[in-house]
């Protein structure tokens, strides 16, 4: 359940924006929404706290506009069914809150929402707009990411042993916030991009033999997943290991764990985890651990005189450009990815064997302190 003591604040500004539209219709003005503009060009990064953040733009949607009419009406079914929600004590996920919402218009052949791609969007919108989370609206996703390590959790009453939970772990939910951490034995978080890894640490049990923390992400972290590992930096003093692919895809996982995203600008402080380092996949790997033949290419073309890059070297490219990826030894990083061509996955460890991730791999990286800031 969400925490019930910002229900009155969430209400409250749910109400301000319906008082504020039924007095603009009374003076027979232009309903207007207004919010924080969420694109590239508004979104700052701010050096000293190294985290992403929204600038001061300001965009407004406006009902007597035919270009905004339609995702206006959403937006107000929305912030209504918000409304509901919070005043019955319940939660719906997002996937919920789309199908109550679909309906046909009456007297027309048309949907108010067609599919989730309608309705996710829209529900930001309203984050930003009323500087709220989308937990305190009473929406969840569903859960992603599965925890594994020595540490006890309290949730709602109950304790969980994490060291208990076999090959299964306890799995993420959107709302992590009113977990109490009873006691932990960890040294460190680990934060793994594909499931398929962290199943083979578990196996391994490198959890139970290295005090280690696993949050297994799943690929694209979600936002349990990020604001808890915020949450066991913050609250436990745990420093943060982060295991990806060696390609521009898993280093732009580090990116939104440690300076949020561009989308969710807004949510930085909440979400992203500044002091982590990347563990690994690096291109010095390859040639440390012998992966020279298990390496793929990048894919896409690379920039030659007919144009410029294509697709994982266009990222790496752009990612150069990020003033959180300015550091030395990332430029590096990046740069000699695109000179090499290639990538590296977690998995290709195994071309030594199995038990080399766990066994070799993770403690010598730890132990010397090699990572990527």
């Amino acid at each position: 359940m969400p925490n019930l003591e910002h229900d009155d604040e969430v209400l409250e500004k749910l109400e301000s924006l319906g008082d504020q539209l039924i007095e603009q219709i009374e003076n027979q003005e232009n309903p207007t929404i207004e919010k924080p503009v969420r694109s590239r060009s508004n979104v700052e990064f701010d050096e000293d706290n190294e985290l992403l953040r929204l600038g001061d733009s300001m965009s407004s949607r406006y009902f007597m506009n035919i270009g905004h009419a339609r995702k206006f009406m959403q937006t107000i079914m929305i912030a209504s069914k918000c409304k509901e929600l919070i005043n019955e004590g319940r939660t719906a996920s997002v996937r919920e809150l789309y199908y109550q919402l679909k309906r046909t218009v009456p007297g027309l052949d048309e949907n108010t929402l067609e599919d989730q791609d309608e309705s996710d969007p829209v529900i930001v919108d309203l984050e930003t707009a009323l500087d709220v989370l989308r937990e305190h609206l009473h929406l969840i996703a569903e859960p992603k990411g599965r925890l594994f390590g020595p540490l006890t959790i309290e949730d709602e009453g109950d304790q969980i042993n994490c060291l208990q939970l076999g090959k299964s772990g306890l799995g993420v939910p959107s709302i992590v916030d009113d977990y109490k951490f009873v006691e932990h034995d960890a040294d460190y978080v680990l934060v793994v991009e594909t499931s398929a890894m962290a199943a083979r640490l578990v196996e391994e049990d490198f959890h139970k033999e290295h005090n280690a923390i696993i949050l297994s992400a799943g690929g694209q972290p979600s936002r349990g997943v990020r604001r808890l590992t915020r949450l066991l930096h913050d609250r436990l003093d745990l420093p943060v290991y982060i295991f990806t692919d060696g390609d521009p895809y898993g280093y732009y996982i580090y990116s939104v764990l440690t300076a949020g995203s561009m989308n969710l600008a807004f949510e930085s402080k909440r979400l992203a985890t500044p002091e982590a380092n990347l563990i690994g996949m690096t291109m010095q790997d390859i040639d440390a651990y012998g992966l020279e033949n298990v390496t793929e290419n990048l894919k896409g073309k690379a920039p030659d005189q007919s144009g410029g890059p294509t697709a994982d070297y266009k990222r790496a490219k752009d990612m150069m450009g990020y003033e959180w990826f300015q550091k030395d030894a990332w430029q590096q990083e990046l740069q000699t990815m695109i000179d090499r061509g290639i990538r590296v996955e977690q998995q290709a460890l195994a071309a030594n064997n199995l038990q080399f991730v766990a066994e070799t791999y993770l403690p010598e990286k730890i132990n010397e302190g090699n990572f990527l800031p």
